[in-house]
């Protein structure tokens, strides 16, 4: 039974999260059911201390969701006079080149972990860190060496679980970052750098796009930067799929706003599987077997979101402060099999139907800026758990703001998709990396 409550509640707290901004005096009441369960359980041991906020950044609750340490600075450590750096400004890297040749099957010239200047969703100074890659292979296409920006599906809530810690430590028990490895070999062999980027932040507010696209932004300028001869002149491309995907997005979304300079730098953007509308997946979700990904996301959003944490009822409260705030994503899957409704952990009534929903659904809507670079969008025929028609609307306005695209639906659902679109999108960014113009099939649906 214990186990049971223990598996309900961090189902059921991660659904809240999503779906909270700030308090407002029009906020629904709670229903008689959320009532009864805060007057039932009381809330978890995280007292303020005198002065502290009590429910945004800097409180006890918001430091009690956090992921925790690694004990590697360079994944830990908040370095001193962020604010006084430039975003993609380099705070330290490391050689991690012997790590990287025991877990990918390429040969290597080196690999090496970036710490450098980035920008949390709020627009506070942070710092993101990425893992380049260059090969032993030579470069025979034009110009400079390509560099391929892999945005990996980490899909995750600790530290531990991204490609940086992964390929540094030698992590061979980390299986959501070990099986795109063949793939990033593959890139390589090619004579492509592979640059990997841990873009949901030191925070890691998985499926935040702003945390996502501008730590990635800010990698690309950090290999500019401290590799100018070999890679100033680098064409640089964006690739991912599902998680991974909302980073490649938000890159090439973000770019024109945050890192104009890179315009002509990136030269394209592969993205697969993509979540555009957070609200349609949200209730796709919601009380079904997948809850416990909307568990990952909601409780990662309300890291980079703090002013989310008032809503979550003494329930989630107790799920969110748990060991799970530090799960990789093999893990949020099986949480979700007990899909229980938002409501219960709650502290206002019908949260997806709220104004509150709404509201943070817009902070994270990218769909009304055009992309700075060419697109390829693919997507599962049958795809039940995220919507094709939202990355279909994403390509129809696109094609109408006059960015180059082109848009595959390919067989199967999720995960059979990301298989069957694989060589497509490869083929794309290739294309792109040796300086092809980039085919335009707007308006034509496939």
């Amino acid at each position: 039974m214990k186990s049971l409550l223990a598996l309900a509640a961090a189902v059921v707290a991660g659904c809240v999260l999503a779906t909270v901004p700030a308090a407002r005096a029009d906020d629904p009441a709670p229903s008689s059911l959320q009532t009864w369960i805060d007057d039932t359980l009381p809330a978890p041991p995280v007292p303020e201390a005198p002065g502290e906020p009590e429910d945004g950044a800097g409180s006890a609750l918001w430091r009690a969701v956090l992921p925790s340490p690694t004990g590697d600075s360079a994944f830990d450590a908040w370095p001193d006079g962020l604010a006084a750096r430039r975003p993609g400004e380099l705070i330290e890297s490391r050689d991690v080149t012997a790590a990287a040749a025991a877990l990918i099957g390429a040969p290597l010239a080196r690999a090496v972990l970036l710490k450098f200047r980035s920008t949390s969703a709020t627009g506070a100074p942070s710092f993101g860190t990425a893992t380049l890659l260059v090969p032993a292979v030579a470069w025979t296409g034009p110009g400079a060496r390509p560099v391929e920006v892999d945005t990996l599906p980490i899909n995750a809530l600790g530290r531990h679980c991204t490609p940086g810690y992964t390929i540094a430590h030698e992590v061979r028990t980390n299986h959501d970052i070990n099986v795109f490895l063949p793939g990033v070999a593959a890139t390589l062999n090619k004579g492509h750098a592979a640059l990997l980027p841990d873009h949901e932040g030191p925070w890691m507010s998985y499926a935040e796009p702003l945390v996502a696209g501008r730590t990635t932004l800010d990698s690309i300028r950090a290999v500019r930067a401290v590799f100018p001869d070999e890679f100033g002149d680098s064409r640089f491309a964006a690739t991912g799929y599902s998680g991974g995907s909302i980073a490649a997005y938000a890159t090439t979304m973000l770019l024109p706003e945050y890192a104009p300079e890179l315009d002509g730098v990136l030269v394209g953007a592969a993205i697969g599987g993509l979540v555009t509308d957070y609200a349609a997946v949200a209730h796709v979700f919601n009380g079904r077997s997948a809850s416990g990904i909307l568990l990952s996301v909601s409780l990662a959003l309300s890291r980079e979101h703090p002013e989310m944490l008032r809503y979550m009822n003494n329930l989630a409260q107790w799920a969110a402060t748990s060991p799970l705030r530090d799960i990789c994503g093999d893990a949020d899957g099986p949480l979700g099999a007990v899909g229980i409704p938002i409501d219960v952990a709650a502290t206002v009534d019908h949260p997806l139907e709220s104004d509150i929903a709404d509201r943070i659904v817009r902070l994270m809507d990218l769909t009304d800026r055009r992309a700075a670079t060419p697109l390829y969008i693919y997507h599962g025929a049958n795809d039940f758990w995220i919507p094709i028609q939202g990355p279909r609307d994403l390509y129809a306005r696109q094609c109408a703001l006059g960015v180059p695209a082109q848009f595959r639906t390919v067989p199967g659902e999720h995960v059979t998709a990301m298989l069957n679109g694989n060589a497509g999108a490869v083929d794309w960014i290739d294309a792109r990396l040796r300086g092809e113009p980039a085919p335009d099939e707007c308006p034509v649906l496939r």
